[in-house]
């Protein structure tokens, strides 16, 4: 099959040069061109259709979310990863990038040292990224073989959950695609009688300013979760970047604990972290949810979760942007619903609103400014 075809878009002619050579070192990409602005990508993507394109966000004459925008009035279609910092105006950025139509983004490398170092780490993050959000007609088969898989142990029976038990605790785990996705539930999910923790694969800084975000557009109230931080009803809670999140059952009621243990799946935070801390504090009380993202993160606290009688949904293939995590969940057996993304929240209502308890009416949902 075709090489996956790339338009490169900064005003850099040095990262315009280091991405292309980066790129063009693996076999199954093409870079189709290059651009210097947002105006130049627009007549760029038109005449050489592109299957993927990254994107600068500061640029003269027309910006990256500026031209995100444009495109995607056009009909484009083609995923747009952009290029932001780790910093608070990067975040919030990217964030604006991201609700504009941007289909994932790659922080550059900062105080690495060394600009080999630097393209490194982009690489680590680009590629992968390009090969999974590619069209599939685009990308060649592997040339050899995958080694094969060691046998799995079948897994016990899951625990059987009574049909009067009430769910505590609501959890949640995403990664490409997330912020979107969770604007999109939270936005028309009326506030429950229970806490949420959410792990969304996001470095520092970035945490922060969604959580934020996430408040302001929701009738929740969203946070980054504290250490020690009391979990009550109509809260949420969000992983910061760098720190795996854990949930943990107090005295007090549900705690959140933070930490910086060894990456799972090569994240922190990882979803498996926060459903495997769910699980055992509140077992059968425990509702998990799977949304969108790469990788299979939340596939092994799934398990642990529902060996335990918990249950877990999972957001279906078309409605999500990659079907890695929530198709790992769903493809071993772990979801007891696959869910499109607006069935998700009357779904959660059903579940979590107890009688008795009427719930409140979600706030409309409204426009964020950067």
């Amino acid at each position: 099959m075709a090489p996956i075809r790339v338009l490169v878009v900064d005003d850099s002619v040095v990262i315009r040069r280091l991405v292309t050579d980066l790129l063009q070192g693996d076999p199954d990409i093409e870079v189709a061109g290059t651009a210097v602005n947002g105006r130049a990508a627009l007549h760029k993507v038109e005449s050489l259709k592109p299957d993927i394109i990254t994107m600068d966000i500061e640029m003269p004459e027309m910006n990256g979310i500026e031209a995100v925008r444009a495109l995607r009035a056009t009909g484009c279609t083609a995923p747009i990863i952009m290029f932001s910092t780790l910093t608070e105006q990067g975040a919030v950025a990217t964030l604006d990038a991201l609700s504009a139509g941007a289909t994932d983004y790659v922080a550059k490398p900062a105080n690495v040292g060394s600009v080999g170092r630097s393209m490194e780490l982009v690489r680590q993050a680009l590629i992968p990224r390009i090969k999974t959000l590619a069209p599939r007609t685009s990308l060649r088969p592997p040339v050899t073989p995958p080694a094969p898989r060691a046998a799995v142990p079948p897994r016990p029976a899951p625990a059987t959950r009574r049909a009067t038990e009430t769910y505590r605790l609501l959890v949640i785990g995403s990664s490409t695609g997330g912020p979107e996705a969770l604007h999109t539930l939270f936005s028309s999910l009326p506030l429950l009688p229970v806490p949420v923790a959410v792990v969304q694969h996001m470095p520092p800084v970035f945490t922060r300013q969604f959580a934020a975000r996430l408040d302001r557009s929701s009738a929740w109230q969203v946070s980054e979760a504290q250490q020690d931080q009391p979990l009550g009803p109509g809260q949420v809670v969000v992983a910061p970047g760098d720190h795996h999140l854990e949930v943990v059952s107090t005295s007090r009621g549900f705690v959140a604990r933070l930490h910086q243990g060894p990456q799972e799946n090569y994240c922190r935070p990882a979803v498996d972290v926060l459903f495997r801390s769910a699980a055992a504090s509140a077992g059968a009380g425990v509702l998990g949810v799977v949304l969108t993202g790469m990788g299979s993160d939340g596939e092994r606290g799934a398990d642990v979760l529902t060996q335990r009688g918990g249950t877990v949904l999972a957001q279906d293939q078309a409605t999500s942007v990659v079907w890695g995590m929530p198709g790992a969940v769903t493809n071993a057996g772990l979801a007891e619903l696959v869910l499109p993304l607006p069935q998700i929240a009357p779904e959660l209502v059903r579940r979590l609103a107890r009688p008795g308890r009427p719930v409140v009416a979600a706030t409309t949902p409204v426009e964020v400014a950067g």
